[in-house]
């Protein structure tokens, strides 16, 4: 089972190595997809490195009353206190082959309108009671299978009420499984499970749902959760989906791999744990017989080969290949204008100054305040975040301040200072345990 880490900044296994977080955002994989086509999808993201797909168990596309894939909803009479033993037969199958891929599921017991309708189809079925006993039913169901309980879903809690029922469904998840699970807290757009929550015992790490805007400066909710206390661990649970309309408006254009890549960076470079990805044909498993969205443009199944979905795995590889439990943010490190909007610049490094990344979207040069690292004699390396390759362009000697231009090609790279005496493998060197599915 997962934990956090001894600083309360990241997650790690019970052997205590590392756990990155790289999350997909599979909302209706419970409700839409078949066996078959569950096996596709979770082999392709097993391949492209994921570690956590976001599902809902009472999904948002009339989760309630649409049959999942296999003819079955999910609850008798929309009773959250009488699960349908079918539905959640296929519940289990999901699960138990994420964790053959060597995937855990970041379960959300239900979306945000069973309890906050506000928009959507709901309808709203909980109270504190039935939400206490329909968690302890999954909390004991899933109890040892590789889960991440996440609990709201995109909506806000707006009522005394509605605090009452996350916090009783937090509770009931606790007595059914033991507490063996972490736990979060999924919000709605633009807000931070940690305006609500932060001090609940039940809130294990912060989530952000930054949302779906171009140039979307995120890595300012990461700053504010980073800072909090008591120490949790933060991350961007949505961010801005691939292949989705910026800002919901047709005339900004769609959300491309450039867009995910900036959101991955700042985030993680401004103190996240980990971080999600996600597309939006993907998250619905939209095909043409479901619902028209009017920007929808193409198969779920077209946009798993979607660029960005395999870039983001670069980002992990790159954060494992040094030393991960000591990472800090220091935008110190920057010694010229950090930028703005597609300029803006992040930067963190190893707490004793061994190592340090700079992201950069743009081929803009920029100036980087050297004291800080360790070492007589620093190796510069440009990591590509589109291919996760690095180039060594040479060494450079400690101290001062030294300006950087970014190679052709791009436009995005992450600059790589090493201390020479470090002895470290090239950035993105990273060797994973062999699992279904992967190579």
């Amino acid at each position: 089972m997962l934990r956090l880490s001894s600083n309360k900044r990241f997650l790690m296994h019970a052997d205590g190595t590392p756990f990155f977080y790289l999350g997909d955002t599979a909302w209706e994989l419970f409700h839409r997809l078949s066996p078959d086509e569950v096996d596709v999808y979770l082999r392709d993201r097993a391949a492209k490195r994921f570690s956590v797909i976001q599902a809902v168990v009472l999904a948002e596309c009339d989760g309630l009353l649409t049959p999942n894939a296999v003819g079955h909803t999910p609850l008798v009479d929309n009773d959250p206190t009488q699960p349908s033993e079918a539905y959640f037969a296929h519940v289990d199958a999901v699960v138990e082959r994420a964790g053959a891929f060597g995937l855990h599921i970041g379960m959300l017991p239900t979306w945000g309108d069973k309890w906050n309708q506000k928009w959507g189809t709901g309808p709203e079925i909980f109270t504190p009671d039935n939400a206490r006993v329909y968690g302890r039913f999954l909390g004991q169901r899933y109890a040892d299978a590789p889960i991440i309980w996440i609990l709201g879903g995109d909506r806000a809690v707006e009522t005394e009420q509605h605090r009452a029922i996350i916090g009783a469904m937090a509770e009931g998840l606790r007595e059914g499984d033991g507490g063996r699970h972490l736990m979060s807290f999924h919000p709605q757009g633009q807000q931070a499970s940690s305006q609500y929550f932060h001090d609940a015992e039940w809130l294990d790490f912060n989530m952000v749902q930054s949302g779906h805007h171009r140039n979307q400066p995120n890595w300012q909710f990461i700053e504010a959760d980073y800072a909090r206390t008591p120490t949790k661990p933060c991350m961007d649970a949505e961010p801005g989906y691939e292949d989705h309309p910026a800002g919901f408006n047709l005339d900004n254009g769609y959300l491309d791999d450039y867009e995910v890549r900036k959101s991955l960076y700042w985030a993680l470079f401004a103190g996240a744990h980990g971080h999600t990805y996600g597309c939006h044909p993907i998250w619905q498993f939209w095909r043409p017989d479901h619902a028209p969205l009017s920007y929808v443009r193409r198969h779920w199944r077209d946009a798993l080969h979607l660029p960005g979905s395999g870039q983001v795995q670069h980002a992990r590889a790159l954060l494992l290949s040094r030393p991960f439990f000591d990472r800090v943010p220091d935008q110190a490190l920057i010694a010229s204008d950090q930028g703005s909007g597609s300029h803006h610049l992040r930067a963190t490094r190893g707490l004793d100054g061994s190592y340090a990344f700079v992201y950069t979207p743009t081929y803009r040069p920029f100036d980087v305040n050297l004291q800080g690292l360790a070492g007589r004699t620093l190796l510069e390396h440009w990591f590509d975040p589109r291919t996760g390759t690095a180039e060594r362009i040479g060494e450079i000697a400690n101290g001062g301040r030294y300006t950087f231009t970014p190679p052709a090609g791009g436009p995005d790279w992450v600059l790589v200072l090493d201390d020479a005496a470090g002895a470290f493998p090239a950035p993105g060197a990273f060797t994973y345990p062999q699992r279904e599915g992967q190579s």
